[in-house]
């Protein structure tokens, strides 16, 4: 089964074109391609490598016992809101992160020293299972490099409230556009946005696409950017912070 997919309406971004998408129906191995999920960190080319996603038959929550078992298609606020309203603790974040859950465990999403692989037990791959003491695993990393239909959490009782609230107040003060959220990682013992906005970039815009004036660190589409707009500035963010200050900034957004 395929789907046309018009990113510039799917993508947290909005920036791309209709493609052509291959849903998945079953599990099996992914060598041929990229698996889109909410397509949230995503800035996909006119000419991208073959598109996957996975079909509604991998979103589901079930809860049984003390673990809670979630498909790779299920999105963070249908996450959130299951977790609220069954007095689940440890994934309020997600209630500001959006994604799916496959994305979400794949780059151990989270906000400060919150995050997914906090309360994980186990990832289900194409072809097996990993525990989480199998997988090598740290800030927005993973060396999960295989397909990720589900996973299983362990139940932490007390949704928490007040962590919620913080989450809230982090999330104040980033940019209500169109965004990939951050665009780089932090390096060790500095900000991305620090180093973007010390290179002058802060507020620079190209085309339809500018690093945003609210957060350096989010590249924001402001008059419908373009894949070359939105690629040319997190180029020009490398180089000029590599070359004021020997640092390789990291992507957080996946370039296809």
């Amino acid at each position: 089964m395929r789907r046309i997919i018009d990113f510039s309406k799917y993508s947290s971004i909005k920036i791309g074109t209709p493609i052509e998408v291959e849903v998945i129906e079953k599990k099996r191995d992914i060598d041929d391609g990229f698996l889109i999920g909410g397509a949230n960190n995503l800035l996909v080319s006119p000419t991208p490598p073959k598109l996957y996603m996975l079909s509604k038959k991998f979103d589901y929550i079930v809860l049984e016992d003390d673990l809670l078992k979630i498909g790779g298609a299920t999105k963070s606020g249908r996450i959130f809101s299951f977790c609220k309203k069954y007095d689940i603790g440890g994934l309020e974040f997600l209630g500001k992160l959006p994604g799916t859950l496959g994305g979400l465990v794949k780059m151990n999403a989270g906000m400060k020293e919150y995050e997914v692989f906090n309360t994980l037990v186990e990832v289900e791959l194409d072809s097996t299972t990993k525990t989480k003491e199998q997988i090598d695993f740290g800030y927005r990393y993973t060396d999960i490099d295989s397909t990720i239909y589900g996973a299983t959490f362990k139940v932490k009782k007390g949704f928490d409230y007040f962590s919620l609230e913080e989450f809230t107040k982090m999330r104040a003060n980033q940019p209500k556009e169109p965004s990939f959220g951050s665009a780089f990682k932090n390096p060790n013992g500095d900000y991305a946005g620090r180093l973007i906005e010390e290179v002058g970039l802060k507020g620079y815009k190209k085309g339809g696409a500018m690093w945003s004036t609210v957060h350096a660190n989010f590249l924001v589409n402001v008059d419908n950017a373009s894949y070359d707009d939105a690629k040319w500035l997190l180029d020009e963010a490398e180089k000029r912070v590599f070359e004021e200050f020997g640092i390789k900034l990291e992507k957080e957004v996946i370039v296809l």
